[in-house]
């Protein structure tokens, strides 16, 4: 059976019986996991035997079947083999490139197998539109739009290079950079520390930086300690936010009630050697919740609609899937762009 299909721009990837192609949509509710596949969003667990050089027979491709100009099959290709190229068993062949009854909508059709013995073939159709930049795929909550093309990160991460302005570890190059999407009242971004630390550990050139997104639906607090971990950073620099966020992600429990933020806000400042109080004053100040509007507002142009997410130059990925996948992830990405690990 083929493995399902990772997110590819936010965080839930749907897995069907055919298999559909889906864009990782941040709900607030919870926060979605991709499927294994390589897509923007997740890698496939490692085979635990050396998969057969020999892909499965696909039909042959009927001429019948490619009636639109575009996109290309190099381009469509491309897009594909930056969304799975890190998975060394996955397989495909486009099939169609169809005119549709809307000007400039074109249908692809690719079928999708792995080099495994008696691997299946499973269909992906997905639509691309007239801008030749983003695609329409259908999963369990409906449709989805994400971005198309050889280099489908490449948009994303210019915006970041752009405006990811918060606190940062690593390397000051951003050759490769980590853009981590979180919210300081989440359980899955506590749950996302462990992964975070060794990918500090095991991509010492990369810059990773803590971009506020708290959803404020779900999380009440999380505002307030957005807001608190801005001061942080203002007053004490990168390396005192990161031992704040450390603190408040251990003692998340506290910010169930606004007492308890305060208190567990309040102790995780002193923890790190600031002033509360100047910290408090700060994090009340209008200028402190624009800078977190205009985090919330970067996730938002990027594709983010869920937490935790990171995007590696560009490309989303969740910070939850196991490490292993997490890594190879993150090495494909950096090899594609020809960054220093």
């Amino acid at each position: 059976m083929i493995r399902p299909f990772a997110r590819l721009l936010s965080a839930r990837l749907l897995v069907a019986a055919p298999i559909v192609l889906s864009l990782c949509t941040f709900e607030a509710s919870a926060q979605q996991q991709i499927p294994p596949a390589p897509a923007p969003g997740e890698a496939v667990a490692t085979p635990s035997a050396p998969a057969p050089s020999e892909a499965p027979a696909f039909p042959p491709p009927d001429p019948a079947n490619f009636t639109a100009a575009s996109p290309t099959k190099a381009t469509i290709d491309g897009f594909l083999h930056a969304i799975w190229g890190s998975d060394e068993v996955r397989v495909w062949e486009i099939v169609a490139i169809l005119k549709t009854p809307s000007e400039g909508v074109s249908k692809v059709s690719v079928l999708v197998s792995e080099k495994q013995p008696n691997a299946k073939i499973a269909q992906l159709d997905f639509y691309v539109l007239p801008d030749q930049k983003h695609i329409v795929v259908a999963d369990q909550s409906g449709l989805q739009m994400i971005s198309f093309g050889e280099h489908p990160f490449a948009e994303a991460r210019a915006e970041l290079l752009k405006r990811a302005d918060g606190p940062f570890q690593g390397s000051p190059s951003k050759d490769l950079e980590i853009v981590e999407f979180a919210d300081f009242q989440c359980p899955h971004c506590k749950a996302a520390q462990p992964n975070m630390e060794k990918i500090a550990t095991d991509f010492p050139k990369a810059r990773i930086v803590f971009q506020n997104s708290p959803i404020v639906q779900l999380h009440p607090q999380a505002t307030i300690a957005a807001e608190y971990g801005v001061c942080v950073a203002k007053l004490g620099g990168s390396t005192a936010f990161f031992q704040f966020a450390s603190a408040v992600f251990d003692g998340q429990d506290g910010l169930s009630t606004p007492d308890g933020a305060t208190l567990t806000l309040n102790s995780s400042a002193t923890k790190v050697g600031l002033d509360p109080a100047k910290v408090a004053e700060c994090a009340s100040k209008p200028e402190t919740k624009a800078t977190v509007d205009a985090s919330v507002k970067l996730a938002s142009d990027v594709g983010i609609t869920s937490v935790p997410t990171i995007m590696v130059n560009g490309r989303p990925l969740s910070a939850t899937i196991p490490y292993a996948d997490l890594k190879k992830l993150i090495e494909y990405q950096a090899k594609q762009d020809g960054a220093a690990q």
